[in-house]
């Protein structure tokens, strides 16, 4: 089950990864520090399936360091990456993002637990249509 959840944020990376390629072949950054950049995303893509507990906090700075340099496309970054960084990545969302986040990832513990199956993106728009706790 926490297989599938890497999986998933795996495919997110890889998707934004894409984006960054073709923000490079569209010239719109340094093509040097870009580069750069984009070894040390796939360093990441190789190290989190691998130990994805010590590739949290390479994710979290790159995640970060995706919306600090490149606000062009700070848009396209995935939340739920944002959410499974977590760490400094969190800034970047608003409280009620962060309460919906919360309700979801107890949610799937709660499947895990019991054994149920758990479809994160079904699992989020339900979530989504729902009126999140009083503040």
């Amino acid at each position: 089950m926490a297989n599938s959840h890497l999986d998933y944020n795996l495919q997110l990376l890889n998707h934004l990864r894409t984006i960054l390629v073709a923000l490079g072949e569209a010239e719109q950054v340094p093509e040097e520090s870009h580069a750069l950049f984009l070894e040390r995303f796939d360093e990441l893509l190789t190290l989190l399936p691998q130990n994805p507990l010590k590739s949290q906090y390479l994710g979290q700075d790159l995640i970060c360091q995706v919306i600090q340099r490149y606000p062009q496309i700070a848009h396209l970054v995935p939340r739920d990456l944002l959410w499974f960084f977590g760490g400094d990545c969190l800034h970047f969302m608003p409280d009620d993002e962060l309460d919906l986040y919360q309700r979801l990832e107890e949610r799937r513990y709660e499947a895990e637990q019991n054994d149920e199956p758990f479809d994160w993106n079904q699992e989020k728009q339900v979530l989504s249509l729902q009126p999140g706790p009083p503040h």
